[in-house]
């Protein structure tokens, strides 16, 4: 049988919110709208210092705008979920990819729909789409994704390493993790590992076979057009790609309606949503 016509749990009984107990970890989730049996779903990948909880309202208003279902969550040593073992191996983003998130749509019941991510989260989007060849999967939306290691990339986050241990980052990070050390070392340490400049997934884009979306804030302090240039070399899929102006690394935060807006457009046309469709898609 097809993991489309399966699950292994009963979607219908998932509560809006809770955990899910993936390996040794529970992950914090909440589900908005409609359940994955019922419409397409949304399921959205935060970022490297991300939470359910830190995208705001905006998986809120793209349910809305959309009329689909939003599943959100913390991966492991994020949010509310299980704090991991530290140091992180380096390829952490694969093994989010290609062990967790398998395992993680199966749970849920997901037939059919996107995968969002944004930061880390593309990166483990690309990765999974490329890697799995999930018929499930219509398309992808990258927000600032990363496929290489750039120069700028290294520099950001080395200064928000200086930041976070003299000023009060590390309070306000708190707010949206249980164990703030344990989710910024997780990411910072692994990306400042000098054997993480050789990290390149490239290669899974030329694998992907669904259409993509990419959203690149202009002034994006953590990456450059390069990555955007990238995917449009290495994919044999169609790519979108909308440069968001005056927008850094969180086009969803910094500019909400344009990142709103280009993600519902896209998931519209993806996924054949039309008025009075009631979220059915082709």
């Amino acid at each position: 049988m097809c993991p489309a016509a399966k699950s292994a749990v009963d979607v219908t009984a998932l509560p809006p919110s809770g955990f899910l107990r993936i390996g040794a970890a529970d992950l914090e989730y909440r589900l908005i709208g409609p359940a994955p049996e019922d419409a397409p779903t949304i399921v959205m990948l935060h970022e490297g210092l991300g939470s359910a909880k830190l995208w705001g309202d905006f998986p809120d208003r793209l349910q809305e705008a959309t009329g689909v279902g939003v599943f959100v969550y913390s991966r492991a040593g994020y949010g509310a979920s299980s704090p991991v073992p530290l140091p992180r191996p380096l390829d952490y983003m694969s093994i989010e990819a290609l062990d967790v998130l398998p395992v993680l749509l199966e749970r849920i019941g997901f037939r059919r729909g996107l995968l969002l991510g944004h930061s880390d989260g593309a990166s483990i989007a690309a990765i999974y789409a490329g890697g799995t060849g999930d018929h499930r999967v219509r398309g992808v939306v990258m927000i600032a994704p990363h496929f290489i290691v750039e120069d700028v990339s290294i520099n950001s986050i080395a200064e928000i390493k200086r930041v976070y241990e003299t000023t009060d980052l590390k309070a306000k990070l708190a707010r949206w993790h249980s164990d703030v050390d344990n989710a910024f070392y997780g990411w910072n340490d692994s990306w400042l590992d000098p054997k993480f400049r050789k990290w390149d997934i490239c290669e899974y884009l030329g694998y992907i076979r669904v259409p993509v979306a990419i959203l690149q804030g202009a002034d994006d302090q953590y990456g450059t057009i390069r990555q955007v240039e990238i995917a449009q070399e290495e994919c044999y899929c169609p790519v979108d790609v909308t440069i968001v102006p005056k927008a850094g690394h969180s086009p969803h935060r910094e500019a909400p309606e344009v990142t709103l807006n280009s993600t519902t457009e896209f998931a519209k046309r993806i996924l054949y949503l039309h008025e009075g469709s009631e979220g059915r898609a082709a």
